[in-house]
């Protein structure tokens, strides 16, 4: 019974999803009304997914966290977005604590390791130094803090394998162009659009990586015939 109501909750959550992003492309006071109306059912629904999945409580607990952020970033306010972003942080701390309990099944071989972390590293130092003339003063810390936690979540996500680490590389993307809008630098068209793409797409990804990515307890060790298990 559990994974039919799982299968309707992550179809609800395509359809929301897919409306969502085809009133940002149509713009305008409709696509406007209908994005204020949709974006706020959508983590919810994808929470709803990963509890009937039997998914970890972090999990569950990420999502709900993004959808508090994403409800104040409604707002048009400085206040809401720091409350906005502050929510999302906390999420990123769920997905952290989440990520600590998981080892990979493999290890990367230790020039791609440390290659990526160098590129993670360099990631939140490079994106803060472009941002940070053209930031808000109040701004500033609080986005230079978060662009470190989420960098850290992005790193981190691997460890649940591949969809994962794509999406913690997303997520980091959908942010970044969050704060290129609130710094006022130039962005695509549509940039709301490409924002909720990305952030969708992570969100989605990160919660495939952590219902059935290759991992397991940290301190225990998959060996062949055996399947993953979930803190």
């Amino acid at each position: 019974m559990n994974e039919r109501h799982a299968r309707v909750a992550l179809v609800a959550f395509g359809l929301v999803g897919a409306s969502d992003l085809l009133l940002l492309a149509v713009g305008g006071d409709t696509g406007d009304l209908g994005h204020t109306l949709a974006k706020p059912l959508l983590m919810p629904l994808l929470a709803a997914h990963a509890y009937l999945r039997g998914g970890p409580a972090l999990l569950v607990g990420a999502l709900l966290c993004g959808w508090g952020g994403d409800v104040l970033l409604l707002l048009d306010a400085e206040p809401a977005f720091l409350a906005g972003m502050a929510s999302f942080a906390a999420g990123h701390v769920c997905y952290l604590l989440l990520f600590a309990r998981r080892t990979r099944e493999r290890a990367p071989r230790a020039r791609v390791a440390r290659a990526t972390t160098a590129a993670y590293a360099l990631a939140p130092v490079v994106t803060v130094a472009l941002l940070w003339p053209h930031l808000p003063a109040g701004l500033r810390v609080p986005v230079a803090a978060y662009s470190l936690l989420l960098t850290a979540m992005a790193y981190g996500a691997g460890r649940l394998g591949p969809a994962a680490a794509a999406g913690g590389v997303l997520f980091l993307l959908s942010d970044t162009l969050i704060a290129a809008g609130v710094a006022d630098l130039p962005q695509l068209p549509r940039p709301d659009l490409w924002i909720m793409l990305t952030y969708l797409a992570a969100q989605s990804l990160l919660v495939r990586g952590a219902l059935t990515g290759r991992a397991a307890p940290a301190g225990r060790t998959v060996t062949s015939g055996s399947a993953p298990a979930r803190p």
